[in-house]
């Protein structure tokens, strides 16, 4: 079955890749996103801050690109191709959220997406065994 959320993410994508193509800095197709999924009746938050704890404590703070209705994390890259650097960034916001969608967007020179997921109940800390 397919997830009407990310559905709408790709469609929206797609729809500014055909408009502007590739080139733009990605904070152009941030905004450009945003409005797209906006005029869609997505609920967008732009910068989404995360904040990073450890034992409880908080350790840092990173700002997502878009997270939509709430549910989904957006990261946008503008790179020849994506990597495992691109992937580790939006698997980390998910573990440092209990949100449990993430999709990556490439507007390179030619379009790529990767739906990742991490489910909560793998986010919990286990205990080292030895």
């Amino acid at each position: 079955m397919r997830d009407p959320i990310t559905s709408r993410i790709l469609g929206a994508c797609f729809g500014v890749y055909r408009e502007l193509g590739w080139g733009f800095l990605e904070n152009v197709y941030h905004r450009a996103l945003e409005i797209a999924l906006l005029r869609s009746g997505a609920r967008v938050e732009r910068e989404a801050s995360i904040p990073v704890r450890f034992r409880g404590e908080l350790v840092g703070e990173y700002k997502a690109d878009l997270l939509v209705d709430n549910a989904v994390i957006v990261e946008v890259k503008t790179a020849v191709r994506l990597s495992n650097v691109h992937r580790a960034q939006v698997l980390n916001y998910l573990k440092a959220t209990r949100i449990e969608t993430g999709m990556l967007l490439n507007f390179g020179p030619r379009p790529a997406f990767e739906r990742l997921v991490f489910r909560n109940d793998r986010k919990e800390p286990q205990p080292l065994r030895f």
